[in-house]
């Protein structure tokens, strides 16, 4: 625990933080990659262009200062960012960068404001932040290359196969360039692949969750084709891996990691809930909960917003002729001519929680949310209000196609 005047110093700097916390991260960014540009390819360039990355890290700044009593409040957004850490290679010896560029950073955007005593109290509670996360990510790490199959950092793997869901997303099948195996992982998680983005003059690794279940000889990723435009890099990794990536093709991969996952220390009901692309680690989930024969009651409820769109259609239609604990129960939001109801899906319009009770309100059930933003919140509240506890409740945000868009 860090000293109480340390303690004290670094609370005082709250107020600040919550009228000029983006400017401070804003300044940083640019300082660092000026003086660090090789560290460009570990940060995400879409997010630093439309400046969600440096909204994101001044909130992080903010939360740490304001709970720096009592940091294990902190524990599940840490661990959190452990787990992408290592998914992007992050490393030790990075911490001292990032310190040095962010200490300098509030002197500089402070100016007088930030005195000795309030540079080196700053100084103590990021050693304090990088210590906690380094010992995590090492964990995390030891834990990936001790798995029989498993690696650490990037490895390249050969795309086997590359499969066309629907109008928007295509599955690669992913198998190690080295001949070796695969590591095995939890239904949910997500691994990260890296590319060169010629237009940026970077490579850029993103988030995509695996999208089938674990045990297999090679790993799949479910990728939408993200719209974007040239001027930003909103995108261009998923429309590289759409456009050039081709079956035969090379990339480099992280091993599986995240903390969104199946819980398989219970047989309680499951209630897997998604939209769009958010579907990919629900059918992972879904796949091993029927390949290892559960005996947990299923329930599937997809939003989309038609036929078109809606990857796995065939897959899901036969899981559920096949399964007996399993029900599926698939909204279009504007359904084709050519979509027909009772087969492609059971209900149209907006997914409404409430409408369904009956349907996926289930006695102990777990329940996992993925999709966009606003449609996790909307779920995530209904669920409450229909008096489902907060601790049964797990969600992924999904952007253009994984975890980070």
């Amino acid at each position: 625990m860090l000293d109480s005047s340390i303690r004290e110093l670094v609370k005082s700097t709250v107020p600040v933080l919550k009228e000029s916390g983006v400017a401070l991260t804003r300044h940083f960014y640019a300082r660092m990659f000026t003086h660090n540009p090789e560290l460009k390819p570990v940060f995400n360039q879409t997010s630093q262009q439309t400046g969600r990355q440096q909204q994101a890290l001044a909130m992080a700044v903010l939360a740490y200062a304001e709970h720096i009593d009592h940091p294990e409040v902190l524990e599940p957004a840490l661990r959190l960012i452990a787990n992408k850490h290592v998914s992007l290679g992050i490393r030790a010896e990075h911490y001292a960068i990032v310190g040095k560029h962010l200490l300098a950073s509030i002197k500089e955007v402070l100016g007088d404001a930030a005195s000795d005593a309030l540079i080196a109290a700053w100084a103590a509670a990021y050693g304090q932040l990088a210590d906690i996360l380094i010992t995590q990510e090492q964990m995390i790490y030891q834990q990936a290359v001790n798995q029989n199959g498993g690696w650490s950092g990037w490895r390249s793997f050969n795309v086997a196969e590359k499969v066309i869901e629907s109008d928007e997303i295509t599955s690669f099948y992913l198998s190690p360039a080295d001949g070796g195996k695969v590591p095995t992982y939890l239904p949910g998680q997500y691994i990260s692949v890296k590319l060169p983005i010629p237009s940026l003059g970077v490579s850029q690794a993103r988030q995509y969750s695996l999208s089938a279940a674990p045990g297999k000889d090679s790993l799949r990723i479910s990728v939408k084709r993200a719209q974007g435009n040239g001027l930003q890099a909103d995108g261009l990794v998923s429309q590289q891996l759409h456009d050039n990536v081709k079956e035969g093709s090379l990339i480099d991969v992280a091993p599986p990691m995240g903390d969104y996952f199946l819980h398989e220390d219970r047989n309680t009901p499951v209630v897997l809930i998604s939209a769009g692309v958010g579907i990919t680690p629900k059918v992972s989930m879904l796949e091993h909960l029927a390949e290892t024969h559960s005996t947990r009651q299923i329930v599937f409820i997809h939003a989309c917003r038609h036929g078109g769109v809606h990857a796995f259609k065939r897959q899901l239609r036969q899981l559920s002729a096949e399964h007996p604990f399993l029900k599926t129960l698939i909204y279009y939001e504007v359904p084709r001519e050519q979509d027909v109801l009772e087969v492609d899906y059971q209900a149209s319009g907006r997914l409404n929680l409430e409408e369904i009770a009956s349907v996926c309100l289930l006695p102990g059930a777990d329940y996992y949310v993925c999709g966009p933003v606003p449609f996790m919140q909307e779920q995530i509240g209904t669920l409450k209000r229909l008096g489902v506890d907060a601790g049964k409740i797990y969600a992924e945000a999904f952007g253009s196609g994984g975890v980070a868009a």
